[in-house]
């Protein structure tokens, strides 16, 4: 692959790990390429291997392929989801130590988080996140379907410079690294793909567009991947796309007049044994050329419990300045759930489906949580953690672990001072109830070292927000119980305080050291009906007596948006306002801003309609460096009058 550099799965750290300088050569095509100058990693942690071959690669897929095969093709499908981390780009190599630190504080605290630089509210500071806009405060970039467009903001209105049409992309969004902007989205090219119980066709697009001459954009680099948009996340100047490739589409036969099922379970058994490598691992097209091989066979990291699900998740890094090279790190795993602190890039694999499964010829839909029968599909209800190591465009593997429970989504990760956290939620292999954890990369192990049980018993975790050595989790069936757990010692967290109020948060933002604003919807007390968006002022300064200072209903009907999407929520600390967008369908789908001011007391609220129907969804509120701030619509970028 001329021109391209791709990693080898790592381990940042010398324990249990040997390093060859030359590899035995692989068997296969067009995988059989060593890259020069790179030594074999071989990875001696018995839960975790690296192949030697594409062979043994293949036989591994093969292997769960086989176990995942009926009589009709694949059992059921991976559920593909939307997923869509700390301060700078680790800039060295350092090794950590076989345990990565400790969290020491005196006394629980909370930081202060916001806007990235780009104008997106994002989860960790200094990570920023895809969007479908982007400032450097001087330039605006907006994408919406595929057309790009720039505005000037230098003048007393936001001034349209040039449009760019992006070819076969769909549900764009967008990163802004100094001159260059990366569109990430869906390509449209799937014609010849089929559809089959792993669900869509589905291939990833990527184009990075120089906008050095705003009036002037152009497109330098474009690749295409045959494999899932998981999500992507700039950290520096490196851009980190993570994408899924999922049971390939092999020529299945099915039961019929002249073949019963177990005739055709057996064939299908043989054509999952006779697929290829080609088969398994995703591949790239660039600037429109032939598709080459992603990663090398030697660049997959095997779990040896099966239970992660069957698929390829990779992680590609790279600067949009030097698109045409890239590094890769993969696992053979379904996971979804992606985490991304600093320096930790975390994956996450449930053990039970969250999507629409199949139970008995019925399809059971499965929103929030799935019924409790689904856990049997797969795995239990384990959920599977795998961590890679940042470094410039680097991704690499250091360690694999489990927790029991189900991690949710993406907030419910956190990586601070080399302590993972996560919340999970009740599965199969809990009790009924949620947990807070903690856990350590020990080895090439992800280990639990602390937990506090007993959270919200018979509720479901509605939100999750982490701070320095304080986790707060908000759940919720009739009333909202927030807790407050004190992680200042990682190895034994304890429940400090909790708050019962009627509704629920499904997004908390941090104000400073010691208030939040949760956004959600209201309920009421005797039933847990919901009726209607909800904003709340939280005081935790005494985290063993956390109080609600104030709150602001939007009544029947209408839709905090910022609960599913935080991207539509901005915190503005100088002015001490909040904006947030909420929906009113009850008056058919009008999008109002809400201008919500902080005080002592509490808060004061007033909206201002700015948009309708499917467009709501799009609004965003971008903050600039100079106090101003830019309203982006479905059709209009104006500035917002405060």
């Amino acid at each position: 692959m001329a021109g391209v550099v791709v990693a080898g799965i790592g381990v940042a750290f010398g324990v249990g790990v040997a390093v060859g300088a030359d590899g035995p050569e692989r068997p296969g095509r067009p995988f059989a390429a060593e890259r020069p100058g790179t030594g074999r990693v071989l990875l001696s942690n018995a839960d975790v291997t690296v192949t030697e071959s594409c062979d043994d690669l293949l036989a591994a897929y093969v292997d769960r392929g086989v176990e995942r095969v009926t009589p009709w093709g694949w059992d059921y499908g991976d559920v593909y989801a939307d997923t869509s981390g700390g301060a700078t780009e680790d800039s060295g190599d350092s090794a950590p130590t076989e345990e990565r630190g400790s969290a020491a504080a005196p006394v629980p605290s909370t930081t202060r988080a916001g806007s990235s630089e780009t104008g997106t509210n994002v989860q960790e500071e200094g990570v920023d996140e895809p969007d479908v806009v982007k400032t450097d405060g001087q330039l605006l970039v907006r994408v919406d379907d595929d057309l790009l467009t720039a505005y000037s903001l230098t003048g007393d209105e936001p001034e349209l410079t040039d449009t760019l049409d992006l070819a076969d992309v769909q549900d764009a969004e967008i990163l802004l690294v100094g001159d260059d902007v990366v569109v990430i989205g869906r390509s449209e090219d799937v014609s010849e793909q089929k559809w089959s119980y792993s669900g869509p066709p589905s291939r990833s697009r990527v184009l990075v567009v120089d906008v050095s001459d705003p009036t002037s954009m152009e497109v330098t680099s474009t690749k295409e991947y045959d494999a899932a948009l998981v999500t992507a996340r700039l950290h520096g100047s490196v851009v980190r796309v993570v994408v899924s490739a999922g049971l390939p589409e092999l020529d299945f036969v099915s039961p019929g007049f002249w073949r019963d099922e177990e005739s055709a379970f057996e064939k299908n058994q043989e054509i999952v044994r006779d697929s290829t490598i080609e088969d398994w691992l995703p591949t790239v097209a660039t600037d429109g050329g032939d598709p080459e091989p992603l990663m090398e066979c030697g660049d997959v990291a095997i779990p040896e419990d099966e239970d992660g699900g069957l698929g390829t998740l990779a992680v590609v890094g790279f600067d949009p300045a030097f698109a045409d090279s890239w590094d890769t790190a993969a696992v053979l795993s379904a996971s979804q759930t992606v985490y991304a602190s600093a320096d930790r890039l975390v994956l996450a694999t449930n053990g039970f489906l969250s999507g629409p499964a199949w139970w008995g010829g019925d399809v059971i839909e499965c929103f929030d949580v799935c019924p409790d029968m689904s856990r049997a599909f797969n795995g239990g209800g384990t959920t599977h953690l795998y961590s890679f190591a940042l470094s410039g465009t680097d991704a690499h593997f250091v360690a694999a672990g489990e927790v029991d429970g189900i991690v949710a989504d993406r907030w419910s990760m956190d990586e601070a001072d080399g302590v993972l956290r996560v919340a999970v939620g009740p599965s199969a292999e809990t009790g009924p109830f949620n947990s807070v954890v903690t856990l350590r990369e020990t080895g090439e192990d992800i280990v639990e070292v602390g937990r506090v049980d007993q959270l919200g018993p018979g509720e479901e975790i509605k939100s999750v927000r982490w701070f320095d050595t304080l986790a707060i989790v908000v759940t919720f069936r009739q009333v909202d119980p927030l807790y407050a757990v004190d992680l200042t010692d990682p190895e034994s967290p304890q429940l400090l305080g909790e708050l019962k109020i009627p509704g629920f948060s499904d997004y908390l933002h941090p104000l400073g050291a010691w208030r939040m604003i949760g956004v959600g919807a209201a309920a009421d007390e005797s039933t847990g009906q919901v009726r209607g968006a909800q904003v709340a002022l939280f005081d935790v300064h005494d985290v063993t007596n956390p109080r609600q200072l104030g709150v602001v209903e939007y009544g029947y009907g209408t839709q905090a948006l910022a609960g599913t999407d935080p991207r539509q929520f901005t915190w503005l600390p100088d002015r001490r306002t909040a904006l947030t967008v909420v929906s009113d369908v009850s008056t058919g789908s009008v999008g109002s801003v809400s201008v919500i001011e902080v005080e002592d007391g509490g808060l004061t609220q007033r909206s201002v309609e700015v948009e309708y129907g499917d467009d709501v969804a799009r609004v965003r509120l971008v903050p600039l460096a100079d106090g101003r701030v830019v309203l982006v619509t479905g059709n209009d970028i104006s500035f917002f009058d405060i």
